[in-house]
């Protein structure tokens, strides 16, 4: 029998997980100069070798309140490496020195709630730009949009995050009230639908400004979705937030954990950041 255990990929996507970590400065200071400057070179070849593994992504930064010293956001399709570079990086810099303080772990999904090319051709096309059906503005249209559904699938499921300095990351749940009103999973699916749509609509005005990944967590962790927005600017992610807030969905129906803002940095600067 192998030691290697059997792969954990997911059919389609990518496991994400998202680690915090406070540093523990008296466990640090009774490490010599020496042993210092050996556990951040541990560090820092660590972080080259997750980022030179095959489809994985390892993002760092610093976190800007006291939940916090250190977070790592860590895309990659096998939950056997996933865990694995978990457990090492928690002990890159010596035992003790990172304590785990939050952990979120999710998947990259497709939305159930996209646009199908039959509808966009019936309803957008069709129904709102009064096109017909076959003509060839009709089919030029429908391949235009064929092409963005597979971008965005593409992102969805096998994202490229950038390097935005600013990171944030929060849980979400959809409400299950007894009141039918506020029971998100009460609602049929064209309703569903809808009131996404309008969710959709007030994030694509924030195009070039959020990246936005939505990864899907039900049956791995506490809520239902981890929302991860890349920013150049704070602001925007507390205007998209903010606005997102009062659509139907979200107004009625979310629900949200705590928000963790982080600042992405080269590790030599994150180092300097934390005091180490």
């Amino acid at each position: 029998m192998s030691d290697n255990p059997t792969p954990l990929v997911p059919v389609e996507g990518w496991h994400v997980m998202h680690l915090y970590y406070s540093v523990d400065h008296s466990q640090w200071s009774l490490l010599s100069e020496a042993e210092q400057r050996q556990a951040k070179t541990e560090l820092s070849e660590l972080v080259q070798e997750i980022r030179s593994h095959k489809d994985t992504q390892l993002l760092i930064f610093a976190v800007a309140t006291p939940k916090a010293d250190i977070g790592f956001m860590l895309l990659t399709p096998d939950l056997h490496d996933a865990t694995h570079f978990e457990k090492r990086l928690t002990l890159a810099l010596g035992p003790d020195v990172l304590t785990p303080t939050y952990s979120y772990l999710s998947q990259t999904e497709r939305s159930e709630y996209t646009t199908t090319s039959e509808q966009y051709g019936k309803d957008t096309l069709v129904g709102e730009k009064g096109m017909t059906e076959g003509s060839e503005e009709y089919v030029t249209a429908l391949k235009e949009f064929d092409e963005r559904m597979t971008h965005y699938l593409q992102h969805r499921l096998y994202p490229v995050l950038p390097d935005w300095p600013a990171i944030c990351f929060y849980p979400m749940s959809k409400r299950r009230s007894p009141n039918d009103h506020y029971n998100w999973y009460s609602l049929d699916h064209a309703a569903r639908a809808q009131l996404m749509k309008g969710h959709a609509t007030t994030g694509r005005k924030y195009s070039g400004k959020i990246l936005q990944l939505i990864t899907g967590s039900t049956g791995l962790d506490e809520h239902e979705w981890g929302v991860t927005l890349l920013a150049k600017d704070t602001i925007e992610i507390k205007n998209i937030v903010y606005e997102m807030r009062f659509d139907e969905v979200s107004a009625r129906f979310a629900e949200f954990g705590d928000f963790y803002i982080g600042m992405q940095l080269p590790l030599n600067e994150l180092f300097k950041r934390i005091c180490l």
